[in-house]
């Protein structure tokens, strides 16, 4: 009698992984679609998968296994959401991957406000660049109001500059006394100028 072959279901039912560290070791260790696959929804049943998850973003490039990624982040409640690694993702080359962490991101919606506000209002002055251009890329309802108000008290010009860019996309009439006033706190710098005047423009129509 021939024997009968193991179907992928009957072979993945056995497969049981005991902790978070076989899940990954299965994933590196098999070059089948199906194999990847259950091993990243099952890295999502142990604490820290979330975050591996995210990791794994940071360097994969088959586009196949970072939508998968993508749906199993997109399902999490964006109170346990890895938020932070999946906000770092924005900073990858890859397009295909920041475009899906900016889809993942709109699906938590007021769940990513914590974490932006924490980088406009911290010192480093490249994390509040990189909020303002969450702000712009993800559409954050309150992103105009959040904008507004950084660049009322901001001091560097580059943050402010950045800030202005967008806000001549999503601004409205009435914030463009505040942009020609950063003519006056930025005097020096001969940008400014063409900046403020672009961003008038574009408000205006």
């Amino acid at each position: 009698m021939a024997l009968k072959k193991a179907t992928y279901i009957e072979v993945i039912e056995k497969e049981k992984f005991e902790n978070l560290g076989e899940a990954v070791a299965f994933f590196e260790n098999n070059n089948e679609m199906e194999d990847k696959s259950y091993a990243l929804n099952q890295m999502s049943s142990f604490e820290g998968g979330y975050q591996k998850l995210a990791e794994i973003l940071h360097v994969e490039n088959d586009h196949a296994l970072i939508d998968i990624i993508g749906m199993i982040l997109s399902g999490v409640d964006g109170e346990v959401a890895p938020i932070d690694e999946i906000l770092s993702l924005l900073k990858r080359e890859n397009p295909y991957v920041r475009n899906l962490a900016i889809s993942v991101l709109q699906d938590y919606g007021n769940a990513i406000k914590y974490y932006i506000v924490k980088y406009l209002i911290g010192e480093d002055r490249d994390l509040r660049i990189f909020a303002i251009n969450v702000l712009g890329d993800v559409e954050f309802s309150e992103s105009r109001d959040m904008m507004v108000e950084l660049i009322e008290s901001e001091e560097d010009v580059n943050v402010a500059m950045t800030a202005v860019d967008y806000l001549g996309e999503i601004g409205l009439e009435e914030d463009i006394p505040l942009l020609v006033s950063l003519k006056d706190r930025f005097p020096d710098e001969f940008y400014v100028s063409f900046a403020v005047d672009t961003a008038v423009n574009a408000i205006k129509g």
